[in-house]
């Protein structure tokens, strides 16, 4: 059933051997975002299980596609979203700065977020077995080298994993922050949770650590606006659970071209700047 979609982004999106290992099941739309969305969607209809390869920044342009023609018909469609969060000097044009905020508010719509390249083949395997439209989104460039098991288990839907118990602080990181956060929470003695999903968002998971710590620190390289760290605060509300928190992304402003460490840097991301935003946070509830 598996086809493999892309708008002209073979080589980007690492889809070179596909193509040549499986031909009748490679299409490469061209420069035409919109008509890859709709493409999947009617393979779908027809029993197929399309992938969409495609990137952050441009899955804005076939958002209404992904709507209609996918949601709402509820749709078997994975999009392997590349390009999520800052791509360094490609700069804010190329920037995945929004998908987990226009993908979480769309009804029945499953979105993960991987930590490592392991986590990465897991959540595909997850959303290729999944029955409706759903979401992985990575990075640019490299991971940290983590250990790839060879099956390809999926993962059970909406359940994070507490990577390391600490007190007072926790770190809920939804991404490839997780590296960072965990140094940093060696530091400050804190919790760090792997959240893995935007949505469902494992609340059961989030009221025991709000229940436990006194500080919340979600950490995305998203928009803060409208991402996983409201996804969080919303239902924190919605359970009139009062709870300190601190969201952690991409502030709002267009981050300009630079190295990537850099613009990490320059939005407090690096392992630097989310220790010293808690530390001032700590300062604050300590008066």
């Amino acid at each position: 059933r598996l086809v493999g979609i892309t708008p002209a982004m073979k080589e980007g999106s690492d889809l070179v051997a596909f193509s040549e290992r499986f031909p009748l099941r490679y299409f490469d739309v061209a420069i035409a975002e919109q008509h890859a969305v709709t493409l999947a969607a009617g393979m779908a209809c027809e029993g197929a299980k399309p992938v969409v390869a495609i990137y952050s920044t441009f899955l804005q342009r076939g958002y209404d596609q992904l709507i209609h023609d996918v949601a709402v018909q509820n749709l078997d469609v994975l999009f392997a979203i590349d390009r999520a969060g800052l791509v360094g000097e490609d700069g804010p044009t190329h920037a995945g700065s929004f998908d987990l905020s226009f993908l979480r508010c769309i009804p029945g719509m499953l979105v993960m977020t991987p930590s490592d390249e392991n986590e990465l083949r897991k959540m595909l395997t997850t959303g290729h077995l999944y029955e409706g439209p759903a979401a992985v989104r990575y990075p640019r460039g490299t991971g940290p080298n983590a250990t790839i098991e060879k099956n390809l288990e999926p993962i059970e839907i909406g359940k994070g994993v507490v990577r390391r118990q600490g007190s007072k602080v926790a770190l809920l990181v939804f991404g490839v922050q997780l590296a960072e956060a965990l140094k940093v929470a060696e530091t400050l003695d804190a919790t760090v949770v792997d959240m893995r999903f935007v949505k469902p968002l494992d609340e059961a998971l989030v009221r025991e650590i709000a229940a436990s710590h006194e500080l919340l620190v979600t950490v995305e390289e998203n928009a803060i606006m409208g991402g996983a760290g409201s996804a969080v605060s919303e239902f924190l509300a919605r359970e009139n659970i009062l709870k300190s928190m601190l969201h952690l992304g991409l502030p709002d402003s267009y981050v300009e071209h630079a190295k990537p460490a850099q613009m990490l840097a320059e939005c407090g991301l690096d392992e630097a700047g989310i220790e010293a935003r808690i530390r001032e946070r700590l300062q604050l509830l300590n008066r």
